[in-house]
């Protein structure tokens, strides 16, 4: 089979874990009999510099004539002005929004050779896997209006919070429809004490789960999410919520797995060209070092095999050598070993041709 996979490897280590990605990709495909076509476009402060513009329309029309997108990370201390007319994030948000992926999944195990690796007891992370839904093309991100002004001779800055009913319908039945698959039961994170789009929020997921007797519901607010984090994370399974508190509530998660190096993440659409890209940033204090942690972006091209290509086997194959190479040890300097991002590679390639 044959697949055109668009490249964006972004900026800090993005160039290096999407580079390491490829040549996994590149293993699966001669194992498998696929053809995967790359090509390589500039998003983030890269494409500023280049282009002067965080996403041109060009690298945005490449990646919806794709079969999919794997993305490395944007940003940096480079661009970081607050006043600057374009920044790498905006980039990311006008792809998401372009490319109408409005569900992040984000899958959270903890490998039990990596238990040691967490600043959590291990008794609490016992039975931990979690999958995080978070809505990605609503919310504080999206809402309008947002401007900076002068009034009454003050700086004032707005950003506004919105969501209509059916994008909190779509992406909460999604949740109860992948819960069917796991545990069934689904968690809701809202602030519906305080905040009238988590109240409309609160009202469409208590539809949705009289609708699904068979999954259980339960809500909680953020702040109450973020403590049971940390305290109780094995009692969750499906978690479904909006898109700043997904954000972050999942950058809080990936201390349960021992790293943010490990996790990966697939947004999806209701049709169309995924997204897939790991959760964390593009750490410029490391870049070129050569010492970044590539399962992150390499798990995320398993969930692309999987979502996006219907490629099951495929995928497995990835994550069993992914899990298999952690479990006889191998390490980079995130998890306190020694293996250098491509050595750490070359690990996961050799279980994959080895199985």
């Amino acid at each position: 089979m044959n697949f055109k996979i668009t490249l964006l490897p972004g900026d800090g280590i993005g160039p290096e874990v999407v580079g390491e990605a490829v040549r996994v990709l590149e293993t699966v495909a001669a194992k498998y009999k696929h053809t995967f076509n790359f090509q390589e476009r500039l998003m983030g402060g890269c494409s500023i510099d280049k282009y002067g513009s965080s996403l041109t329309d060009e690298t945005l029309a490449d990646c919806k004539a794709s079969d999919s997108v794997l993305l490395g990370a944007v940003g940096g201390p480079k661009w970081d002005d607050p006043k600057a007319k374009d920044r790498p994030e905006r980039g990311l948000l006008a792809l998401r929004k372009g490319l109408g992926v409005f569900a992040n999944l984000r899958p959270v195990k903890v490998h039990p050779s990596l238990v040691d690796v967490s600043p959590l007891k291990p008794e609490k992370l016992k039975g931990v896997d979690i999958l995080v839904i978070r809505e990605l093309t609503g919310g504080l991100y999206f809402g309008q209006p947002k401007m900076r002004e002068i009034k009454d001779g003050h700086e004032r800055a707005v950003d506004t919070l919105e969501y209509y009913d059916h994008e909190i319908r779509r992406i909460v039945n999604l949740a109860f429809e992948l819960a069917k698959g796991r545990r069934k039961k689904v968690t809701s994170v809202d602030k519906a004490n305080v905040l009238e789009s988590s109240r409309l929020w609160r009202q469409v997921a208590t539809q949705i789960g009289n609708e699904n007797p068979d999954v259980e519901l339960e809500h909680t607010l953020v702040d109450t999410a973020s403590m049971k984090l940390i305290t109780a994370p094995a009692s969750f399974d499906v978690v479904v919520t909006e898109n700043m508190f997904g954000d972050i509530l999942t950058d809080e998660a990936s201390v349960l797995a021992g790293s943010m190096g490990m996790l990966p993440s697939a947004s999806l659409g209701e049709a169309g060209v995924g997204l897939f890209e790991p959760i964390h940033g593009s750490a410029p204090d490391i870049a070129g070092t050569g010492i970044a942690n590539p399962i992150g972006t390499i798990l995320s091209s398993a969930m692309m095999l999987r979502h996006s290509f219907k490629l099951e086997s495929e995928a497995c194959a990835i994550e069993d050598a992914v899990y298999r190479t952690i479990t006889d040890g191998a390490r980079t300097a995130d998890l306190g070993g020694k293996l250098t991002t491509r050595q750490m590679t070359d690990e996961i390639i050799k279980r994959i041709e080895e199985n």
